[in-house]
This record gives C-alpha cells, structure tokens and sequence, in this order.
C-alpha cells in the first residue's frame, strides 16, 4: 500500500513559477514509477509526466514539454513538479500517481494522491 500526499499548488499569473511535490510512505518508494496527472474542470484527466524509480527514464506530454520537469528523491520518498511558464491552460487539480510498473499516457497507476489545485491567471 502506498498514499501519497500532493502539496504545492497555488494561484499564479501566467508565465510564473509553481513547484509540486508528493510524499510517499512506505520502504518500497524507489521500486515504483510516479507520475502527474491534472484534471480541467468539466474535461478528463490527462497524463502530464513520469519518471521511472530509478530515475533514469522520464516522459512528457506534449502541451508541458519544456516547461515541465519532473524529478524524485528516493532518499525523501518524494517526486516533484517543477513548473515553469505556467499558462492559464494549465489550470487544474493535479494528481500524483505510484505504479509498480511503468506509467504509460493511457494506463491507470494503482496509487493516487488527492489533488493540489493549480490556478493560473492570466
């Protein structure tokens, strides 16, 4: 079992800065891929980024590539999301997510934190 706290979120103005980070519990952290997710108001969730538990392998989604930056401290049992050039697109409730096995865009990771509100105004 693995829960997951999100903190971070917050309101900004366009092209500000934001930094997400989700704690883990568990001994377990470093074997598990993490990853965001957010959720628009009236829209599905979509995948943002993830990172495999040794850190090696990261991957995007188009709309954040550049702009976005995900990373993990095995030793805080943490992940972050480094959030730069933040667009008023970018709104949403971002959600943290532990898989045991690699996050993929269209996949549904086991864990799920529950949610920072990310607001960007124009």
């Amino acid at each position: 079992q693995v829960q997951l706290v999100e903190s971070g979120g917050g309101l900004v103005q366009a092209g500000g800065s934001l930094r997400l980070s989700c704690a883990a519990s568990g001994r377990t952290f470093s074997t598990y891929s993490m990853g965001w997710f957010r959720q628009a108001p009236g829209k599905e969730r979509d995948f943002v980024a993830t990172i495999t538990g040794s850190a090696v392998l990261t991957y995007y989604a188009d709309s954040v590539k550049g702009r976005f930056t995900i990373s993990r401290d095995n030793a805080k049992n943490t992940v972050y999301l480094q959030m730069n050039n933040l667009k008023p697109e970018d709104t949403a409730v971002y959600y943290c997510a532990a898989n045991p096995i690699p996050i993929v865009p269209g996949g549904t990771p086991r864990y799920w934190g529950q949610g920072t509100q990310v607001t960007v105004s124009s």
